[in-house]
């Protein structure tokens, strides 16, 4: 395929120049300039090379419109390669954020990091291309779906997100699409795996993209930057500091303000080496869509940018870059920009800077080939355009549309070794290898290099690490294998993936593999022996290495226990697409949490979120409170239910939950907290609401407002953990239909069941029944448009128009027996059982006037009180505060008799019962609720300055 090829070495002689014209268009990402021979900086650290000054030509790079100065060459650590250029326009130094005045500053020609002259010796954040080198402990990212964000700045090239890219779910990571892979897997470690584990956590530190008011913590001087990628903050207990200051912030991170209520990542384990992050965090998927044809639309555009910036200018081509086989079968490539008439090892010097590598040129040379030689090895170019050659251009035609960069074979080369068991701080041993040297003898070498002796070497094992930025993948070597070779086979494949791959020496251990994983949606009710038959029927599980841990039995639900890794993510991708009885199944990965680990005076905070509720803001929410806290306690509704949750912290002594959700989803989380309160340890767990539903009745009892509308997540956590705990009662509905229905095996006609129902804030029948069954019809023909709150009550208020002319007898067609007496009812339509002083969307059904005849309602009174409506009328001027409910009776236990099919609806849950019976009692112990407090109060620390620290999150999570 290689017809020619350029290398950074050789005498001048031996090196033929580059004159050609524009490659082709193609699926390539981000383009690269390339600057003079005469200015080029050298990226080589080992020695200089001389060259004879030439003018300056043009602007290399018109899009950050500088200009290249002469001999201008900074030599500067952390990987940086300086070149002092000329501005001409508004400038920001990124280490300190001010104004550049003048007209020169100093520009890495890598990660385009822009400084003061007077700032290089203090700059200490390392270039994209030595980045990944310093990654302590490697955890891949969760990268979202691609979206546009304001103000925000990539963290790999430094320039500013105009296009849209990736976040990270789990921290503050922002990239281009084209940049992801040049990330470092640097994302915040929020369990153990086995892999370099310790309960001691230092700060996690994220450069960047904080809010311009942010200020620092040690001179408390504003630290944040709209206009660079500029500043720190820690990423778990959110303080912040300048680049200059974070340095002498102290290294142990206490989680901060909210340390109270995040899972310490040093209790929660997970073997997830088959998983990605995606799964291990229960990250919806649907997330995860992205159409080729959006990448190629942007490849598109940005190559026909760059074609037109370099029209203009014809010393310019474009050259397209590969970095090694697997790029040029995914035809994936960068741009470089370079003078028609360039010397060789710039050209490699360029290739290399636009791949972040920051290795000698010498040792790498640009090999040719023709877009024909590309077909001929079934690479298809999806973007492929034919070029006109204009006449008397010997050029175009001589220069191939394309280059891949290749490394020369090496003899010998340095490798360093990380030992795997290392708890604090990053320590590696360098050793030099030849052709001869295997797996073995590299691991005989190094563990004297680290105090162990040398007759325990096989009781070790080296592993290669590739720390891709979407997943951290692992192999273990073989005792044999040759490790030149293996370098070699790793730079064909990508000299990207070498610069990311690193090689630790762990220690062999007999510590069994354990998977859980959470199956849901089978039948319920079943044995151990079913469900065992049922899983080996469906998933053809294998009992060898598979057992079922728990059973849910009343929620069609197991855990199993899985110690193959293989199995464990057969298992899960087959559960997803398997459905039993109709019914599709679930599957969530769990994480095992051991609670003698945590800190005292710890209460960690279990979040459960309902994506589908206040429209996007669900959404939002799980993104904002993923960051705050620890994924793995932040939990989607959509995903499982309740009960991976409950599960995950069913061993810990103490947790509180905030639900996320309208009433209908606090009702869900209830349900299922009273069904599995027996296997938790904590059996009596406090609940806050963050109300994202259309009425939210009772998120306005306990004070947590009527609906969310974009408070500062950080904010609601700061509140949930200062609010007072409450009691509130339960009732249990008895639905005894005496209306006959056909029996589907022998087509007899038998009685229905009776159902059993639970309710926390009201039960109607009638007219307010009627009204909720409308707008549930309405709401599952046209699904799409119940997004908002005001839709919601504008279709509320178009069926009661609709039943305004509508009369029903309902004091005719019920009987009330409360507490073993029965109650004459008055002429009403409606008739309702309040467990709250709220009905719909904040109404005061009851009235605040003094009766004598009954007591004042409380929540957790152990009583209910029954109220009347006379139609749609007086349900609107009981809405408008304009009159109260006919008030009827007060009580604990209440039996009804219809004597018609009517509607009922529980907590907004309507249907139509049949004649029969309807028994309401209180159900088992009351609940706890956490009501927010009327004034904060400031438990720990300052409140203020806390929430400076980490006021940040919510401008990234909307």
């Amino acid at each position: 395929m290689a017809e020619g090829a350029l290398s950074g070495g050789g005498s001048p002689a031996s090196r033929p120049r580059i004159m050609a014209g524009r490659g082709a268009s193609g699926a390539g990402g981000k383009s690269r300039s390339l600057p003079t021979p005469s200015s080029s900086p050298s990226l080589l650290r080992k020695q200089q090379h001389n060259r004879s000054p030439t003018p300056p030509p043009p602007s290399a790079s018109p899009k950050q419109q500088q200009q290249h100065q002469p001999a201008s060459r900074v030599n500067a650590p952390h990987g940086h390669a300086f070149k002092r250029v000329t501005l001409t326009k508004p400038t920001f130094c990124h280490y300190c954020t001010d104004f550049i005045w003048g007209l020169a500053g100093y520009l890495c020609e890598v990660c385009n990091f822009m400084s003061h002259e007077k700032c290089l010796k203090h700059v200490k954040i390392p270039c994209s291309c030595v980045a990944p080198s310093l990654v302590r402990v490697p955890v891949a990212h969760c990268l979202g779906p691609p979206g546009h964000y304001k103000r925000k700045f990539c963290a790999v090239c430094r320039k500013p997100l105009e296009s849209p890219a990736f976040h990270c779910e789990v921290c503050e990571l922002h990239v281009h699409t084209d940049c992801a892979p040049f990330a470092c897997s640097d994302c915040r470690q929020c369990h153990q795996d086995g892999h370099q584990d310790h309960d001691t956590y230092h700060h996690h530190w994220r450069e960047g993209n904080l809010p311009s008011g942010a200020r620092c913590k040690v001179c408390k001087k504003t630290c944040g930057s709209s206009e660079v990628l500029s500043g720190m903050r820690c990423e778990w207990c959110g303080v912040l500091a300048h680049a200059a200051c974070y340095v002498i912030v102290p290294p142990e991170c206490t989680f901060g303000r909210l340390r109270s209520m995040i899972l310490p990542p040093n209790c929660v384990h997970l073997y997830s080496r088959n998983f990605s992050k995606m799964h291990c965090f229960r990250i919806s998927e649907s997330l995860q869509t992205e159409t080729d044809d959006d990448d190629d639309v942007d490849s598109a555009t940005q190559l026909s940018q760059k074609e037109s910036q370099v029209s203009n200018d014809s010393s310019k081509q474009i050259l397209k870059i590969y970095d090694g086989n697997d790029a040029v079968k995914r035809n994936q490539y960068r741009l470089i920009t370079v003078p028609r008439i360039s010397k060789n090892e710039e050209v490699v010097e360029a290739a290399l800077r636009g791949y972040y590598i920051s290795d000698d040129p010498q040792d790498y040379e640009l090999q040719t080939f023709t877009q024909q030689g590309l077909f001929c090895d079934d690479i298809i170019n999806r973007n492929d355009t034919t070029e006109d050659t204009q006449p008397g251009s010997v050029f175009r035609e001589a220069v191939p549309e394309a280059w891949i960069i290749r490394a020369k074979p090496r003899d010998n080369e340095v490798i360093k070794i990380y030992p795997g068991w290392l708890k604090v701080g990053m320590a590696c041993v360098s050793i030099r290898i030849n052709k001869e040297s295997t797996t073995q003898t590299v691991i005989k070498e190094v563990l004297p290099l680290l105090g162990y002796q040398l007759e325990s070497f096989q009781n070790f094992s080296l592993v290669e690490f590739l720390m891709g930025s979407k997943q951290v993948q692992r192999m273990v070597l073989d005792d044999q294998e040759l490790i030149i070779d293996r370098f070699q086979d790793i730079r064909k494949t990508s000299l990207r993936q070498m610069n990311q791959t690193r090689f630790y020496i762990v220690e062999k251990n007999v510590s069994s593999v354990r998977v859980h994983l959470f199956i849901g949606g089978l039948p319920p009710h079943l044995s151990n022996e079913e469900y065992t038959n049922i899983l080996r029927d469906e998933l053809a599980i294998k009992t060898n290495v598979v057992s079922v841990s728990h059973i849910y039995s009343s929620q069609g639900a197991v855990v199993l226990e899985i110690s193959c890794f293989a199995e464990a993510e057969r298992l899960y991708m087959l559960a997803k697409d398997t459905t039993v009885n109709d019914k599709p199944l679930s599957a969530v990965v769990i994480p095992e949490v051991q609670p003698a680990k945590l800190p005292q005076n710890c209460c960690p905070l279990l979040v459960f979120v309902n994506p589908k509720s206040g429209g996007l803001k669900g959404r939002d929410l799980l993104y904002s409170f993923r960051k705050l806290l620890n994924p793995h306690q932040v939990f989607e509704l959509t995903n499982g239910g309740p009960l991976p949750g409950f599960h995950t912290f069913s061993h810990i002594p103490y947790f509180r939950i905030l639900v996320c959700g309208g009433d209908g989803t606090v009702g869900w989380v209830l349900g299922a907290l009273e069904e599995i309160r027996h296997k938790l340890v904590c059996s009596e767990p406090s609940v806050a609401i963050l109300p994202l539903g259309t009425g939210n009745d009772l998120g306005r009892v306990l004070r947590w407002g009527a609906g969310y509308s974009g408070e500062d997540p950080y904010s609601i956590l700061v509140s949930v953990d200062e609010a007072d705990d409450v009691l509130m009662d339960r009732w249990t509905i008895l639905l005894d239909a005496q209306e006959p229905i056909e029996s589907s095996e022998n087509g007899v006609l038998e009685p229905e069941p009776p159902k059993i129902v639970q309710m926390n804030n009201y039960c109607g029948l009638g007219i307010d029944a009627e009204l909720s069954l409308g707008f549930h019809h309405a709401r599952e023909e046209e699904p799409d448009k119940f997004n908002s709150r005001f839709h919601n009550k504008g279709v509320y208020v178009k069926v009661g128009l609709q039943k305004m002319s509508h009369t029903r007898n309902l004091h005719k067609e019920i009987k009330l027996q409360v507490d073993q007496h029965q109650v004459e009812l008055p002429n009403i339509e409606g008739l309702i059982f309040i467990n709250i002083p709220s009905w719909g969307s904040g109404a005061d059904l009851w009235g605040s006037d003094n009766d004598n005849r009954f007591e004042k309602p409380r929540i957790d009174d152990g009583l209910l009180e029954v109220v009347g409506v006379t139609g749609v009328v007086h349900m609107g001027q009981v809405q408008g505060g304009l009159r109260s409910g006919i008030r009827i009776a007060q009580g604990s236990y209440f039996r009804l008799t219809l004597l018609k099919p009517i509607p009922v609806q529980v907590d907004g849950e309507p249907w139509i019962q049949p004649p029969g019976q309807i028994i309401i009692s209180v159900a088992g112990p009351k609940v706890h609720m956490l009501k927010k407090s009327k004034q904060k109060q400031k438990k720990t620390g300052n409140v203020k300055e806390s929430r400076n620290e980490n006021m940040s999150v919510n401008e990234v999570g909307r």
